[in-house]
């Protein structure tokens, strides 16, 4: 049984040549062994090519970053059914296809999460500018290569290295290199003695250029790697059990109807004990691909909005009232719908899952629909915004507008002056939740 050796866990070149030399050498996928690292045999000697759909190409650029070892057998799976004229993507209750599918929603949730997340400081220089812009993030999947590559075409000018326990990225007027990863520093100030110490040697040991596609074509803005660091830049936070274990859960949630057009159930995520809470209305259509809440348009303008507030949304537990995407067709366009009494009813339960486990000292009530899955009752959003009330001992509430109210105003005047409330909003709850 041949074993095919790749460069490492990120070498998709290699994995593809590696592929198609054995399907077209007619090596099944049970007659070989994969690995990433160390030694392998010669691959067999195979002339010509072949098509796959795009779709399945897309699927496994995506599939290939998932930290999971039996990526490499799955996809070639794929590849050698493909190539023998099975329709894999047209598969119902394909296990494989549902394997990868699952592999590529984890991957694009953690590219996403890497590119809003990941904070710098700077190394040398001085508060005016200058020296370089150091960013630390430990990623749950190889999105690394991919999520750099983005950030590196955006913003190409400062000189900026984001380091990782898998590898380092470091990009120089736009020219990007990868080197070696680091072991994760305690605080911020042992990243700047790690930098001070190694960076030499991790800028010397980069190489050149990458062969990971991108993780995804969303057109997010990720956070400018020239723009101050909020809050500290290494930020470890314990998983908070409970609400894994309910996450895990609402994966199969049947309560309402909405769980079987939707892609996936999207939960909330932020630190186990934030003083401050998020609530909107239901997941959009990025969320739903995505698998996180607000990364679509809206989930852009409140990040903007948060940093202009003084608040780190690392800091913040942000979530919806109803879990699943609610929409209808209009061609290929998924639209928008607003949940109905009842569907808030059926996820009020995950919603207090959240709000009890979190107990923050402030609820952002953000929306009519959040508003009323809250407090059991219609709210006019004009009437009870800003202003803060009693939830419950300890634990208070706040009214304001929904993010994607903001994107709908069609006059520029109006959006700019909604929008500097909206911040006054999230600044006044920063000050009632003690900070942000």
């Amino acid at each position: 049984m041949p074993t095919v050796a790749l460069a490492r866990e990120t070498d998709w070149a290699g994995w593809r040549a590696a592929a198609r030399a054995l399907v077209l050498a007619g090596v099944a996928p049970d007659a070989v062994r994969w690995r990433a690292g160390g030694a392998g045999d010669a691959l067999p000697a195979a002339e010509g090519g072949f098509g796959l759909p795009r779709a399945l190409v897309d699927l496994a650029t995506l599939a290939f970053q998932a930290r999971d070892p039996d990526r490499f057998p799955l996809l070639y799976r794929l590849v050698w059914r493909a190539h023998a004229g099975e329709r894999v993507l047209d598969l119902a209750l394909d296990p494989d296809v549902d394997a990868a599918r699952a592999l590529a929603l984890a991957v694009r949730a953690e590219a996403h999460r890497m590119r809003t997340h990941v904070r710098f400081l700077r190394a040398g220089g001085d508060a005016g500018g200058g020296g370089r812009l150091i960013g630390w993030y430990a990623p749950a999947h190889f999105v690394l290569e991919a999520s750099a590559q983005l950030i590196a075409r955006r913003f190409p000018d400062p000189s900026w290295s984001i380091l990782t326990p898998d590898g380092s990225a470091h990009c120089d007027g736009g020219d990007l290199r990868f080197g070696p990863g680091v072991a994760p520093p305690a605080d911020d100030a042992a990243l700047a003695a790690l930098w001070g110490e190694r960076g030499g040697e991790l800028l010397a040991g980069a190489r050149p250029g990458t062969s990971v596609p991108e993780a995804e074509a969303l057109e997010e803005a990720p956070r400018p790697p020239d723009r101050p660091a909020l809050g500290p830049v290494v930020r470890h936070v314990p998983a908070d059990a409970a609400l894994a274990e309910a996450s895990a859960e609402a994966v199969r949630c049947r309560r309402c109807p909405l769980w079987e057009p939707a892609t996936q159930t999207v939960f909330g995520e932020g630190p186990p004990g934030a003083r401050l809470l998020l609530v909107g209305e239901q997941p959009g259509d990025q969320e739903d691909v995505i698998g996180r809440p607000f990364v679509g348009p809206a989930g852009q303008l409140l990040d903007q909005a948060l940093e202009e507030a003084g608040i780190d949304r690392r800091a913040v537990y942000i979530t919806n009232a109803v879990k699943h995407f609610k929409f209808v067709r209009r061609g290929k366009r998924r639209i928008h719908e607003r949940p109905d009494p009842a569907e808030m009813h059926a996820c009020a339960f995950w919603l207090d899952v959240e709000r009890v486990r979190i107990a923050p000292r402030l609820t952002v009530l953000m929306g009519a629909t959040a508003a009323r899955s809250v407090l059991g009752r219609p709210v006019t959003i004009t009437r009870e915004r800003g202003r803060p009330f009693e939830l419950a001992p300890g634990a208070t509430g706040f009214v304001t507008v929904h993010p994607s109210f903001l994107l709908r105003l069609p006059d520029e005047a109006a959006k700019a002056r909604e929008y500097r409330a909206f911040v006054a909003d999230l600044r006044e709850a920063a000050r009632i939740a003690g900070g942000g």
